[in-house]
This record gives structure tokens, sequence and C-alpha cells, in this order.
């Protein structure tokens, strides 16, 4: 089939159109592919800073007031072994008591041991706690998955 000269004239607008076009989508798509990667670096940066970020608050804002947490606890403990503490809060809970069935208040019974024992294992708990946030949180550069050979390659589309 033949095409007339005004066909071939069109055709050859047509084919220099279309190529053109597709000339510019591979310069756009080029530009994505720069603007992709550097949003991948920007991104990795930022999680980076994050990280950093939340790192420096636990061990900066967080550990050490669990620490002074659990000394204090634990210098409570050893605080109430001592006989004279204990003499005193004897002597504050007998007052008290007195005090309390001159008003009429009724006194329920004192916690034992188990009161100690919950204390302890709840200090357990938080140490566990801190020390798997500290893990979790810790620098380990070996842990951060780095994007940037990814994003080097050309998009192909």
């Amino acid at each position: 089939m033949e095409l007339s000269r005004k066909r071939k004239k069109e055709l050859k607008k047509l084919r220099s159109a279309a190529s053109d076009l597709w000339d510019d989508q591979k310069d756009i798509l080029e530009q994505a592919s720069r603007v992709v990667r550097g949003a991948g670096h920007h991104a990795s940066d930022l999680g980076h800073e994050a990280a950093d970020t939340a790192r420096d608050r636990v061990n900066h804002d967080v550990l050490p007031v669990i620490s002074t947490a659990m000394a204090s606890a634990l210098a409570l403990l050893e605080v109430a072994k001592d006989p004279r503490v204990k003499a005193a809060i004897a002597k504050v809970g007998k007052t008290g008591t007195d005090v309390g069935s001159r008003l009429g208040i009724k006194q329920e019974k004192q916690a034992g041991p188990g009161r100690y024992i919950l204390i302890g294992l709840g200090l357990v708990a938080v140490a566990g706690v801190a020390y798997a946030a500290w893990q979790t949180l810790r620098a380990d550069d070996e842990l951060w998955v780095s994007s940037d050979d990814e994003l080097d390659e050309p998009a192909t589309a």
C-alpha cells in the first residue's frame, strides 16, 4: 500500500513528535531518579539523626532517672533494715494506732514481706526494660541498613 506525500509528511511529523516526546520522557525520568536518590540520602540522614537523638535522650534523660530511682529504692531498703529505723517506724505505727482508735478508725491488717518482694520484682522488671531499651538504641554501625547502594543505580522504567 502506497502512502501519499501528504500522509508520508504527516507520518514523518508524528515520528518526529514521538521521538521528541520519548526524549523528554527520558529526561524527566532521569531528573526524577536524581530527586528520588537525593530524597533517599536525606531520609537516611534524618533516620540516623533521629536514632542519635533517641539514643541521646535515653542515655542522658531516661537511664539516669532509672538508675537514680533504683539506687534510691535500694538505699531505702538498706535504711529500713537499720534497727533504729525499725524502732522509729514501730513507734510511729503505735502512735498512729492509738490516735486511730481514739478517733474510731478501724485498723487494717499490716502488709507482710510480700510487699518488699513485689517491690524487688518491680525493680528487676524496670531494670530489664531499661537494659532492653539500651540494647535496642545503642550505636552499632552494622545494624544500620544503608540505602545508598540501592539509590546509586539508575532508575529503569
